[in-house]
């Protein structure tokens, strides 16, 4: 990347570009709102508060044009296999498409994906209809998702965002860690009679989700004097391990299968997806898919790399991360609905990013991922937000709003709406001491010494954001949003030479917990530095 003749081309153009502010940008240029905005499928992205100009973009595009982008985001949607590193295809958009046929190693997937389809619509009908029941003949009440990562993000997210589109009044929770009270606190709220838990895991041995499993399996055999043919009433899989689901009790007519080509943290639109299924019902899923399928043909099919959302997003961030060293982007979302996509793009973007090897296994010597992170942004106004205007680092942001929402009421709207446009604007416009000091004298402030004062109530501003809207939040706004970010995601990791499909990061950790995990429950620490021995003892002294 740094070795391209657009790389130097925008070095050059930064040192230029970085003295001037976004106030002096929008001086220059009276048009900026019209020119750095993009309409898609009902989103709306105002990228006009950027320090960037049309030469910036310009260059941008050209560095994703070297990389042969259109190319790359068509071999990603024909099935090529993108993911080198484990030999396999990249298919998430195949599980929202309408195409007839798509082939991976000689095989239609669209065939399967059709199919697990059509099971996970005729199981929904069956429970929203109260024809799949408890084993005691109740109506099921409660959905219980036991998975992690990928497994639980996804679905939590969008069941969260969802939530007034549910069906029969059910109740979702969703269980993640191993830490027993999470799961223990869930299962004293729940009758067992009315409870249906969906084990989401790939191989059926994921340590944290069969732990979890288990412990849910125990607690229902316990309630039900050890009844093991009701299991086929309160659990399903979301998994591709037949023998291992058989073991556990569950039919495997109530197990779903998804593929290899489709990485976890892109999974909600798959089996793993059944969960939101059971929630808001198969036709708001389909609604779901068909909004981010929207989303997949804009980026397929916008070659006019200036009118495409995700190359757009993604090069903004390419332009703070790698010329401007910024090391962050936070997520703000000012709907509480929204309030887990921040922890689900956190994920999404650092699992698949965060890589300091190329697809070929050379170090790299530039930044790739940014750290993200972010909360509801009406929350974090008064928690974090004071960093963000005052302290010494700058954090770009991205700001998510609904214009509208039919579930709350016009003046929380406004006051909501009110408070996310003007931060938008005051990062952007900050305040000056001599307006500072203004506001005081406006104020009558008796105090002796004003323009200290006056310093303490300044803002830099030049605090860069895009700001993100679509009328309401429904099934088909959220797969068009999920989307987005999905394609942003790929485009920085083409553009950074890297593998955006595995996540090996994650695997050493898992592997010495096996050990210590052993040591802990043998009562003897094997062989480690002396601090990790230290802790292990502590544990086993502790019990």
């Amino acid at each position: 990347m740094h070795n391209t003749k657009t790389y130097v081309k925008l070095q050059q153009h930064y040192a230029k570009q970085q003295t001037k502010t976004l106030k002096d940008l929008f001086n220059q240029e009276p048009d900026r709102a019209e020119k750095f905005n993009l309409k898609v499928n009902g989103l709306n992205l105002d990228y006009a508060k950027n320090n960037i100009t049309s030469t910036t973009v310009d260059l941008l595009l050209e560095l994703a044009q070297e990389v042969n982008i259109v190319d790359k985001i068509k071999a990603m949607f024909h099935g090529q296999k993108l993911n080198n590193t484990e030999n396999r295809a990249v298919l998430h958009t195949a599980l929202r498409s309408k195409a007839q046929s798509i082939m991976v190693d000689g095989v239609n997937v669209m065939q399967p994906i059709t199919a697990v389809l059509e099971r996970m619509k005729n199981f929904a009908h069956k429970l929203h209809q109260n024809i799949h029941l408890g084993y005691s003949g109740k109506n099921i009440t409660d959905i219980v998702n036991i998975g992690i990562g990928g497994s639980d993000l996804g679905p939590n997210f969008v069941c969260e965002a969802l939530k007034p589109f549910r069906k029969n009044n059910l109740n979702v929770h969703f269980i993640s860690s191993v830490d027993g009270y999470h799961i223990l606190d869930c299962l004293n709220s729940l009758n067992h009679e009315t409870t249906l838990f969906v084990i989401a895991s790939k191989t059926f041995t994921t340590q944290e989700t069969i732990t979890n499993a288990h412990t849910a399996r125990n607690w229902f055999l316990n309630k039900t004097n050890n009844n093991k043919a009701a299991i086929k009433n309160h659990f399903i899989a979301a998994s591709t391990n037949t023998q291992a689901v058989k073991e556990f009790g569950i039919d495997p007519d109530n197990m779903f299968e998804f593929w290899d080509f489709v990485g976890g943290r892109y999974s909600l639109w798959s089996a793993i997806g059944i969960s939101i299924i059971l929630y808001i019902g198969f036709d708001n899923f389909e609604q779901l898919l068909s909004g981010a399928r929207d989303m997949d043909q804009h980026f397929l099919n916008t070659t006019d790399l200036t009118k495409n959302m995700p190359v757009i997003l993604a090069l903004i961030g390419i332009w703070y991360i790698n010329f401007y060293n910024y090391s962050a982007l936070v997520i703000s979302p000012y709907n509480t609905r929204l309030k887990k996509f921040p922890a689900y793009i956190q994920q999404l973007e650092m699992e698949s990013n965060g890589k300091s090897l190329d697809k070929y296994g050379n170090s790299i010597n530039y930044k790739t991922c940014p750290i993200i992170w972010g909360d509801s942004g009406i929350n974090g106004q008064h928690a974090y937000y004071q960093l963000l205007h005052q302290g010494t680092s700058i954090y770009p942001m991205d700001i998510i709003l609904a214009l509208s929402d039919k579930y709350s009421n016009l003046e929380h709207n406004q006051i909501l709406q009110a408070n996310a446009i003007a931060q938008a604007e005051a990062f952007m416009v900050g305040k000056t001491f001599d307006q500072a000091k203004a506001e005081l004298i406006q104020q009558n402030y008796q105090g002796q010494n004003i323009d200290m004062l006056a310093k303490h109530k300044m803002f830099n501003g030049n605090r860069p954001t895009n700001l993100l809207t679509f009328n309401e939040i429904s099934p088909n706004t959220i797969g068009n949003l999920v989307a987005l970010y999905e394609h942003k995601t790929f485009v920085q990791g083409i553009i950074w030479q890297i593998n955006s499909f595995d996540q090996w990061g994650v695997e050493l950790g898992k592997q010495l917990a096996k050990t210590i995990l052993h040591d802990i429950q043998q009562q003897k620490a094997s062989e480690h530095d002396s601090s990790t021995t230290k802790i292990i003892n502590s544990c086993i002294h502790n019990k």
